[in-house]
């Protein structure tokens, strides 16, 4: 895992929920752990990973993902079975 998915990750897990992560890196996370990333309606799009389906919403006007974005996110990666100390290999 690079240092910049290992920072990524660990600011989607850190309390309190960080405001201040950019979505294009939540992006590269999620492309990175293999998810499947289908569009969906408007900002919303679908993602699979490890078998776990989610919904989530990307920004608007904003590079940055809100507090609710990265609330949602961390439940989508917890059901999914990722967390902090995550790694591939």
């Amino acid at each position: 895992m690079s240092s910049k998915h290992e920072r990524t990750l660990a600011a989607i897990f850190t309390e309190p929920v960080s405001g201040n992560i950019r979505w294009r890196d939540v992006e590269s996370l999620l492309n990175w752990l293999g998810a499947q990333v289908q569009p969906g309606h408007g900002a919303r799009f679908r993602v699979m990973l490890n078998n776990i389906e989610g919904t989530l919403h990307r920004p608007h006007r904003s590079s940055s993902a809100s507090k609710q974005d990265i609330r949602h996110l961390r439940e989508f990666l917890q059901a999914a079975g990722v967390g902090v100390s995550e790694q591939k290999g």
